[in-house]
């Protein structure tokens, strides 16, 4: 198995600061993961003053509208953060939510795009990915399997190469509605690669989707749960970034190496170490007729009877006297 496409979401986690957009991306550049994704809001064009917030966390914002006015960047600015992750060795990987979000990914230059839960079914904004004829991951935190044919459905008619990440929108996810069943329905539905999007703020969660077949895995970073922000709850730390990544890896490298249980060859030394053979436990005389009572089993193998045979020696008779804790061999027995 190929070891998952791993995307670590920077998301709104760097608070409209170029700064710490660029020390998430310093923090997260030895970590392992393949990219780092940021989303692209850019207030007048996807919003209004009419947007609710999901959850009211700013102390400081009045409306939804006026948070991502100050969570934008400009697009030199955005360009810096480009090449900030292209100096680093990460692949840059931004969320649009407006048909102008993709002028400027694309004067940046990306090589795919991620579709928000929010935005499968915004046909305006995917037929302007379309037109860019690059890849899309599709999050479907959302999404009812109706909704994703129709989705589906739309980039298959303009041959845009797509993937699905299974996802629930709920920040942080409890674990009966991580929805890890999905990945292979999608997976049977669709058969396209099929990914895990992460919020439930545990690594156990992207390490089940790999075993269970997820060939993306995303999840949301943040520098401590205990920050300010919608997502931080909902996150890993940078810490636990590391260790995930090296679990998942193991992981594959299990999957890739399926062990053969109709063999045993590779433990002929330990099984002379382990296994055991027939002793006595007591003092018998010659002529004593072994029972059950009389046996025990001792290592290493090979040096008496082997236990697994110790129905054949009840009710045979011994050919010599046995000191307690002797082995037991064939020439014992008459």
């Amino acid at each position: 198995m190929r070891t998952p496409f791993i995307i670590a979401e920077i998301g709104q986690a760097h608070e409209g600061s170029l700064g710490m957009a660029f020390s998430y991306i310093d923090a997260l550049s030895g970590t392992g993961v393949d990219a780092v994704k940021f989303q692209m809001h850019i207030a007048e064009a996807e919003s209004s003053a009419h947007e609710p917030f999901r959850v009211k966390f700013s102390v400081e914002d009045d409306s939804r509208f006026d948070y991502w006015k100050r969570m934008s960047f400009t697009l030199p600015q955005w360009k810096a953060i480009k090449a900030h992750c292209d100096k680093a060795g990460l692949e840059f990987l931004c969320s649009p939510f407006s048909n102008l979000a993709i002028d400027w990914l694309e004067e940046i230059g990306v090589k795919r795009y991620k579709i928000g839960s929010g935005e499968v079914n915004n046909f305006l904004l995917l037929e302007k990915v379309a037109q860019t004829g690059k890849p899309v991951i599709l999050s479907s935190g959302m999404s009812s399997f109706e909704e994703l044919d129709a989705t589906v459905g739309f980039l298959k008619q303009r041959a845009v190469k797509y993937s699905i990440l299974q996802c629930t929108t709920a920040y942080p996810t409890k674990s009966e509605n991580y929805g890890l069943n999905v990945i292979a329905e999608l997976q049977a539905r669709y058969n396209v690669p099929i990914g895990y999007s992460d919020h439930s703020a545990q690594t156990a969660t992207c390490i089940a989707a790999t075993a269970l077949g997820a060939s993306i895995l995303e999840f949301h970073v943040a520098f401590d749960r205990r920050q300010f922000g919608p997502d931080a709850q909902s996150s890993l730390v940078i810490d636990e970034v590391a260790s995930l990544v090296k679990d998942i890896r193991n992981i594959c490298t299990a999957l890739e190496n399926p062990v053969n249980k109709n063999t045993n060859s590779d433990f002929t030394s330990l099984k002379q170490i382990f296994e055991k053979s027939l002793a006595v436990n007591k003092v018998l005389p010659k002529g004593h007729i072994l029972s059950f009572a009389d046996l025990e089993a001792k290592k290493p193998k090979g040096y008496g009877i082997e236990a697994a045979n110790f129905n054949a020696v009840i009710g045979k008779k011994l050919t010599a006297d046995k000191a307690q804790w002797d082995f037991l061999n064939e020439e014992d027995l008459s």
